[in-house]
């Protein structure tokens, strides 16, 4: 502040940049100062007059705070600030008498046109008022109303394809503009940021158009200010609502060209194409001019083919084979198959004194009778040791394979068996 140097940057009397786009239908607009964005809409519509002016048209101003603007702002409740505002613009817009209002007339005493303007903050960075004014302005610039005919009592409305859209009759575009006090009138700011409205002592808004004609002076926060700074921001509100009535025309303008050529409007062709989720790769310049050159010197450098050729090997009508390979091992069984099939050709039952057993168990009897019996099975891991008595042709030993345990009709009869030679 005392070194006259702003937090955004600016200087005293700077004002942001202002950005203007419109919509695809007429009276839709986007007005961004700075980071503010107000959105305006204007519509109309056929309805009858006020009795004490029977012969004027109806204008009507509406400023929405949303939360998605701010969260500060509370839904379907009118603040203080909101009222304020909304007084704000009718005496602005309204109260000036810059649009005339005759013109709106259909019929006299039955039929007027009644222009609603409805303004939505889209977003809140501080001087809310001037935004919004400039916006309703810009899209009040924008609009066409219907051409309509009166024959008799009879009110004919034509739509847009059977006769072109009539602008409103405009008589000068009142601006507001904005100043910021602080410490008692000592600093003045011009356009003041969020963060600046929540610190100043006061507040005062200058309506002017671009003759320099004061539309409405609106002061605000308690301050006593001089004669001498009232002026004073006169004179800047001048300087700058000329600036911003200049872009404004402009804007009107290259909207009504691109308009007649019949080429791309719109928000949507109005924002900035910026692709966010892609990576900008340099582009690299690459010299083909000698390329078939550069081959040919590659393809003489490189190592020549071996010219050998294979030659085709049969080995039964109609197959062949190319080049080195091995012999086809698809029929030949492995090695663990064969030793299958060898236990499975040799797996026979034999009995010894009534005692049925497997081949791949291995009875070892070292002559004598007082000798154990070892028994044991190759697919069983388990080794079992038996003791027979003095005569050992009286008892019977019975082991079961892993495949008779798992037949169900085999056990029992081999039971039935060893009851038998107990008894």
């Amino acid at each position: 502040m005392l070194c006259f140097q702003r937090l955004d940057g600016r200087q005293t009397y700077d004002y942001r940049s202002i950005r203007i786009s419109f919509g695809a239908d007429y009276g839709c607009c986007v007005v961004e100062l700075g980071k503010t964005r107000v959105l305006g809409q204007v519509s109309c519509e056929l309805v009858s007059p006020k009795l004490n002016r029977a012969t004027e048209g109806i204008l009507f101003f509406n400023l929405e705070l949303s939360q998605m603007a701010a969260p500060a702002f509370e839904p379907g409740r009118q603040s203080d600030l909101l009222v304020k505002l909304n007084r704000l613009l009718e005496r602005c817009l309204r109260n000036s008498k810059c649009i005339d209002t005759e013109s709106l007339c259909v019929v006299a005493g039955e039929k007027v046109w009644q222009i609603r303007v409805d303004l939505h903050l889209l977003n809140h960075d501080g001087n809310i008022i001037d935004a919004a004014s400039i916006a309703a302005i810009v899209a009040l610039c924008h609009f066409r109303r219907p051409d309509v005919s009166v024959q008799g009592d009879e009110v004919t409305l034509y739509t847009p394809e059977e006769r072109d859209p009539v602008p409103l009759s405009i008589h000068h575009m009142p601006i507001c503009v904005s100043f910021a006090f602080f410490q008692q009138g000592t600093f003045l700011l011009v356009d003041p940021s969020e963060r600046e409205e929540r610190v100043m002592d006061g507040l005062l808004v200058i309506a002017v158009n671009k003759h320099r004609e004061i539309c409405t002076i609106q002061s605000s926060g308690g301050i006593m200010l001089l004669n001498e700074q009232v002026l004073r921001c006169s004179k800047i509100a001048g300087v700058k609502v000329a600036e911003i009535t200049e872009l404004i025309q402009k804007a009107l303008e290259n909207d009504q060209k691109v308009r007649k050529e019949g080429g791309k409007f719109g928000f949507a062709e109005s924002i900035a194409k910026q692709r966010i989720t892609a990576f900008r790769m340099e582009k690299a310049p690459v010299d083909t001019s000698d390329v078939e050159e550069k081959a040919e010197e590659v393809l003489t450098a490189a190592d020549p083919p071996p010219d050998v050729v294979s030659k085709p090997v049969l080995w039964t009508p109609g197959t062949a084979q190319i080049g080195e390979g091995v012999e086809n091992s698809w029929g030949d069984l492995e090695d663990s198959e064969k030793e299958d099939e060898d236990e499975g050709g040799s797996d026979e039952a034999i009995i010894l004194d009534g005692v049925r057993t497997d081949v791949g168990m291995e009875v070892s009897n070292t002559g004598s009778q007082e000798a154990p019996i070892v028994l044991s099975d190759s697919e069983e891991e388990e080794t079992i040791i038996l003791e027979p008595d003095k005569n050992p042709k009286k008892i019977r030993t019975q082991t079961i394979s892993a495949k008779q345990e798992k037949a169900p009709s085999t056990t029992p009869v081999k039971k039935r068996r060893k009851k038998r030679t107990a008894n």
